[in-house]
Parts: C-alpha cells; sequence; structure tokens
C-alpha cells in the first residue's frame, strides 16, 4: 500500500478500515461477539473507538494468518464451552452486506462442513511465466475468488488449522485447511463490491461503495 500504517489502519471516509469493518459485522443481528488478533504492541488498536452493539476480545496474531486465526479460536474456546458456528472475515473488508451474511447463514446453517463467501470468475484468466509472457489461458468454468466471512464449526476449524501446521502444510485460508482435511466447502455467491484492501486505489473504491450502500439496504 505504500502507506505510514497498516491498511486495516488507514482512513476511510470519517472512520479506519477496521472500524467499517467491525461495525458491519457487530451491527448484524447474529453476531453475538467479535475477537480481533492483533499484531503484538500494536501502536493504533488503543487509539480507535468502538462503540459497538456486541463485546469485543482483542488477542495477540501470529506471525502468519492461520496462526492468528487459530489464537482467535483458542480464546472463543474460553468463552464457549459449545461448539459454535464461527465467521472468520478480513480486517480489510470494510463492505460486507448483511444481505451475504444472512445468505451465508441460510445455506450453511444445516452444512455438515460449512463454506465460505465467493465470486465467480468472469475475466479470461490467462496463465504466465517468470517472464510474464502467457503460456496459457485457463478455463474459468468452476472457478470462483474466494473472499470472507469464511464460517465453519469452532472445533473442526481448529483442529483443521492444528493438523495443517503440523504437517508444515501452508494454508492462505480457512476453506484450505478443511480442504486438506479431507473436506469439501460449500461456496455461497456474495456481491463482488466486499472488496479486501489491498493497493492504494481500492481505497477510493471502497468509499464509493459505502456510499452507495448506505443508500440501500445492508
Amino acid at each position: 500500500m505504500l502507506a505510514e500504517r497498516p491498511k486495516q489502519y488507514l482512513h476511510l471516509d470519517d472512520k479506519t478500515v477496521i472500524e467499517h469493518t467491525l461495525q458491519r459485522l457487530a451491527s448484524h443481528p447474529k453476531v453475538m461477539g467479535i475477537i480481533v488478533a492483533i499484531a503484538e504492541d500494536d501502536p493504533y488498536w488503543p487509539h480507535l473507538s468502538l462503540p459497538l452493539d456486541c463485546p469485543i476480545y482483542p488477542v495477540t496474531g501470529g506471525t502468519e494468518r492461520a496462526d492468528s486465526v487459530f489464537n482467535a479460536l483458542q480464546k472463543l474456546s474460553t468463552l464457549s464451552h459449545k461448539n459454535p458456528w464461527v465467521l472468520v472475515h478480513d480486517a480489510a473488508r470494510p463492505c460486507l452486506r448483511h444481505k451475504d451474511v444472512d445468505k451465508m447463514l441460510a445455506a450453511l446453517i444445516d452444512h455438515d462442513v460449512g463454506g465460505i463467501l465467493g465470486v465467480s470468475v468472469n475475466d479470461t484468466v490467462k496463465q504466465v511465466n517468470t517472464e510474464y509472457e502467457i503460456t496459457a489461458t485457463v478455463c474459468r468454468q468452476g472457478l470462483w475468488r474466494a473472499s470472507t466471512p469464511q464460517m465453519f464449526r469452532l472445533q473442526g476449524l481448529k483442529s483443521a488449522l492444528q493438523n495443517a501446521k503440523r504437517q508444515q502444510l501452508k494454508v492462505t485460508d480457512e476453506a484450505s485447511a478443511i480442504e486438506l482435511a479431507g473436506l469439501k466447502p460449500m461456496m455461497v455467491e456474495g456481491h463482488s463490491d466486499n472488496i479486501k484492501i489491498t493497493v492504494p486505489q481500492d481505497l477510493a473504491l471502497a468509499n464509493l461503495f459505502i456510499q452507495l450502500q448506505h443508500r440501500e439496504a445492508l
């Protein structure tokens, strides 16, 4: 991002990116609490204003995404002796719609495994070599871009992440760990405006999406 601070703390309209994200989650009536993985000695988190509709529990993050998620799940295990559904969401996705959360819950609440939000690939996909020369056009049928939330049972996801780490298998999202455990998560189609802040121009795009979403029901 070429910024002086992590992307989740960049300003988007009147708040930081993470404040928008947390507000979207906390205002959903089915979300009972949020656990946030924070980098050790994070200088920005203590200064945020978070008047939210559900409790927030910060935990120390890990070296990799999977480590941070596992630490959050460990914290949740101390708060609940049951095996609840958990939604894992990127702090840098501030445009999540309540409608997409509702759609996930409806599709997955009785599912044996769980699943994730995603968007089908509509563009032509090219494969390139190390010199950026096109080597193949990839069939896009059945291809989806994975996003978040990713929704799984607490104990199942903990076990899958533990097993992946024990086998030194790198997982880039929670569904990857579940897949490595031999299970098949379900894909739930979400809105394409649930973007992840990755490059500077994404801030302007997210601001536009938030303004448009405010004019309609989320």
